[in-house]
């Protein structure tokens, strides 16, 4: 049985990755599951180098409480808008303050892109997942979904910025929030990520 670490205690995160990850004999858990506490500052400024901060803080946590190491998976994720120059980038969870939450980074966002036209309000979201295994060896995969920012907020079915974020997949008719899960793991950018991740770790 290989055990992997996932640096996070988002269960819906978890069961994303358990379904990419199928590979036999992978058994996945939470750092609260295996009683580590790791909450290290993300003060890199790219996605991977948030990334690889969090998967080493928790390998590091994890082989202090199990005594030995254990592979470790983190990733690090957000929005970049063109017309902001790429913000809110690795500040998307506090891009309105440390106090702000979705509804005041939306707000926020909408306000920053309020004389922007559809033509100009290209974005994307990106994850990079940074996967450490027992002996220390590194994989990383960046994963992105093409898209555009809306004018209003619409759908209830995502979170953060997705009731604003247009798909070019969805030929910017429905957001993110207007799609059941299942159709937003097809194409999300956690989703493209780990599935190069998973074709890496094959090879």
């Amino acid at each position: 049985m290989k055990q992997v670490l996932i640096a996070t205690n988002n269960a819906h995160k978890v069961d994303e990755i358990r379904t990419a990850l199928d590979f036999e004999g992978w058994e996945f858990m939470t750092l609260k599951e295996a009683g580590v506490v790791s909450d290290p500052a993300e003060d890199a400024d790219s996605f991977e180098g948030n990334a690889r901060i969090k998967a080493r803080a928790a390998r590091d946590a994890a082989c202090a409480v199990l005594g030995h190491p254990v592979a470790v998976l983190a990733d690090d994720s957000g929005l970049a808008v063109d017309a902001l120059g790429g913000a809110p980038g690795v500040y998307s969870s506090r891009y309105a303050g440390e106090d702000g939450d979705d509804a005041a980074n939306n707000a926020k966002l909408l306000a920053e892109l309020s004389d922007v036209p559809a033509a100009e309000r290209s974005a994307r979201f990106v994850c990079t997942l940074v996967f450490i295994d027992e002996d220390g060896g590194e994989q990383v995969a960046r994963g992105t979904v093409e898209g555009a920012i809306g004018f209003e907020e619409r759908g209830s079915e995502g979170f953060g910025y997705d009731p604003l974020f247009l798909p070019d997949e969805f030929a910017g008719e429905r957001t993110l929030a207007e799609v059941s899960q299942e159709r937003k793991n097809g194409i999300s950018h956690r989703g493209n990520a780990l599935r190069l991740l998973k074709k890496q770790l094959s090879e």
